[in-house]
């Protein structure tokens, strides 16, 4: 055999060698050698007939050429891969297939169940049971049999008069002679037995849409609201007619219902701001006011206290909240400190308590130091001043007793600048040309001046910081009542007053007497 010569069969000669190869394997009873090597030689590249073919002669090795075997069956032999059954199709082939009740899958080995009750193929009239693979049994719904044809259903007549009564509890129907069923009246729904009736609550079951409270009656409801509201047109939702009572409302005076909503009133005398919540005496009360005191030696703890007075008085003329006016206060003297900032507080209760508890720093007058700190701190929104874009007015009060240690001119200019409203307050040993040069234009509305701490409550009482302008228009200063030359102008007025007084009623006798 070594020198037998090797032949390649093309793709399209494979089924005539195929059947060759049968025809050899049934008919020749002594084929040689060389016949069998010729068509076995290039096995590798045919199909799995010639294959087995060249396994069934090496097999046989020969032995018993008259019989040669290829009726290979690979069900048998377990080599097939099928889930369920392997169907011999001849040697070395076979086909898959499933068990009754089952279809093959796509891959051509694997089974799955039918449920024919899924797939809509049972013909039953009302109910499809599942039994099994490929298996289903008809049913029927409550008050219904299964006819003969054991698919269709009729009316399952159980009741049968006795003595022509029936045991109903609402209406008998008739079905034929002896025959009934039993039926309820609208609003109630027939129960278990067949024969008694339950009233159908539909609230209870939660059919409605009611925002509020549901009424119930057999099969049908009503809807209502809770107190202080009112049922609308759509006879389902509610609107609320006191939400001054049910809503945090926030006003400062009174609130006063409207249907489904409110509105804030103030006392007389008073207007209402522009959160629409809080009062005022005028609109523009709200205002970001910081209050600079002067804390230095000359000062003395006593005075201070008075200070810290005077502080509250002018918070008491304040329309504080959180949305009104805001207030910060910040000691110096050589040095400055923050006391509490324009977002700490929002009552008037809170600030003045807390300008209580400042502790008097003593040492020197640094006004100009204080008024850097002013401009670059206090009436930044990290420390509660509202955007300028709001518009709401930036007021400063500097409160001194004397001589500032430190030049002001820089930072009381660029204060005015910043479009910040100053108010200068001075009393005893404080310079005048120093407290001008803080306020603000027109300096006389804008400056005040006492010759001791005992007079600066009248400054406070006289203090509107030109919020209001129509209460504070003509008040410039106080000054001091018993100062000589204030004396000489009261006397002046009064006896100016007098005279005009008895000029008119001589006026007045000689008109009666012609």
């Amino acid at each position: 055999t070594s020198n037998f010569e090797t032949k390649t069969i093309t793709t399209e000669q494979l089924p005539h060698v195929t059947v060759i190869v049968g025809m050899f394997c049934k008919r020749l009873k002594m084929p040689t050698w060389e016949t069998f090597f010729l068509l076995v030689g290039t096995v590798e590249t045919f199909p799995s007939s010639l294959k087995m073919f060249k396994e069934c002669l090496m097999i046989n090795k020969f032995n018993s050429i008259n019989v040669c075997n290829l009726a290979i069956d690979l069900c048998a032999e377990g080599k097939h891969g099928c889930e369920q059954v392997c169907v011999y199709m001849g040697p070395g082939v076979f086909t898959c297939d499933c068990n009754e009740g089952y279809r093959l899958n796509v891959d051509e080995k694997t089974c799955s169940p039918i449920d024919l009750c899924a797939e809509g193929k049972h013909g039953c009239e009302q109910v499809c049971v599942y039994s099994g693979p490929g298996i289903f049994t008809c049913d029927c719904n409550e008050g219904y049999r299964l006819n003969g044809d054991k698919k269709t259903c009729s009316h399952d007549l159980k009741h049968k008069t006795v003595n022509g009564k029936h045991d109903c509890d609402h209406v008998c129907v008739n079905m034929g002679p002896g025959i009934f069923t039993c039926d309820c009246k609208k609003g109630y729904r027939l129960n278990e037995d067949e024969k008694s009736c339950s009233a159908i609550d539909l609230c209870a079951e939660g059919k409605h849409d009611c925002e509020q409270i549901c009424i119930s009656t057999p099969g049908v409801f009503t809807c209502d609201c809770n107190k202080g509201f009112k049922l609308n047109r759509d006879k389902r939702t509610c609107t609320n007619m006191d939400m001054c009572n049910t809503v945090k409302h926030g006003c400062d005076y009174q609130c006063v219902n409207t249907p489904g909503s409110y509105h804030c009133i103030c006392p007389e005398g008073q207007l209402l701001q522009d959160d629409g919540k809080t009062c005022g005496t005028c609109k523009s009360a709200n205002i970001d006011l910081v209050l600079l005191i002067d804390g230095s030696k000359s000062v003395r703890p006593q005075n201070f206290e008075l200070v810290k007075k005077f502080v509250n008085q002018v918070v008491d003329s304040l329309d504080v909240s959180a949305h009104g006016t805001r207030v910060g206060l910040v000691q110096y003297s050589s040095r400055v400190r923050t006391e509490f900032p324009l977002n700490m507080y929002h009552t008037a209760e809170d600030i003045k308590a807390a300008v209580m508890k400042v502790d008097y720093m003593e040492k020197g007058t640094m006004t100009g130091l204080a008024l850097k700190h002013m401009l670059e701190y206090s009436f930044s929104e990290a420390e509660g001043a509202r955007p300028a874009s709001r518009n709401i007015p930036r007021i400063g009060l500097v409160f001194t007793d004397g001589r500032s240690q430190d030049d002001i001119s820089e930072y009381a200019k660029k204060a005015k600048e910043a479009g910040i409203t100053m108010y200068a307050v001075g009393v005893g040993k404080a310079v005048e040309d120093e407290l001008r040069e803080i306020a603000s234009d027109p300096v006389e509305k804008h400056f005040y001046y006492t010759t001791d701490f005992s007079a600066i409550n009248t400054i406070a009482d006289n203090l509107k910081l030109n919020v209001c302008p129509a209460e504070s228009q003509g008040e410039v200063e106080v000054k001091d009542p018993c100062a000589c030359e204030n004396l000489v102008e009261f006397q002046q007025a009064t006896m100016n007053t007098s005279m005009a007084a008895r000029l008119e009623q001589l006026e007045n006798q000689l008109l009666s007497r012609k």
